[in-house]
Formats: structure tokens, C-alpha cells, sequence
């Protein structure tokens, strides 16, 4: 059995509507606010690298490719990705 994480204990301040989501969230989910937070915390973190690596790949398509639209259509979605456009 492989060995688990350590685990730290953080305190967090929630906003009061947050806080009442998330217990709401762990009533439907018959589980605890503290892993609904974590499992909401691991999502967010996985979603922010998934789109790393795609705004990375983007750009690399972008320095390979020598058709002018596509070139010009990789720019709007880096730019959209960068400033939320």
C-alpha cells in the first residue's frame, strides 16, 4: 500500500455565500465542506495546468505554422486565453 500524502492543516477565510455553497455541495454529496473544498481546490489546480499546457501548445503551433489565417486565428485564441477577450 503506497504511502499517503502528508497532510497540513490550513485555515481559510470564505466569503458567506461560498461557504453556504460548499456545505450545500457536501449535503448533496453526503461528505464533509473540508472535501468538497479539496476536491474543488485539486479541480482548479488540474484546470489551470490543463490550460497551461494548452496556451503552450498553442504557441507552438503558432511558431510552426506558415499559413497566415491559421496563424492569425492562433493569435486571437492566445489573446482571448491572455486578456479574456
Amino acid at each position: 500500500m503506497p504511502k499517503s500524502e502528508a497532510t497540513i492543516r490550513q485555515s481559510v477565510s470564505l466569503p458567506g455565500r461560498v461557504a453556504r455553497h460548499v456545505r450545500t455541495i457536501a449535503r448533496a454529496r453526503k461528505t464533509s465542506a473540508n472535501r468538497v473544498l479539496v476536491d474543488l481546490i485539486e479541480a482548479g489546480l488540474e484546470s489551470q495546468a490543463a490550460e497551461k499546457e494548452r496556451f503552450f501548445a498553442l504557441a507552438n503551433r503558432l511558431t510552426e505554422t506558415e499559413d497566415a489565417q491559421e496563424r492569425r486565428r492562433i493569435k486571437e485564441q492566445l489573446a482571448r486565453m491572455t486578456f479574456g477577450a
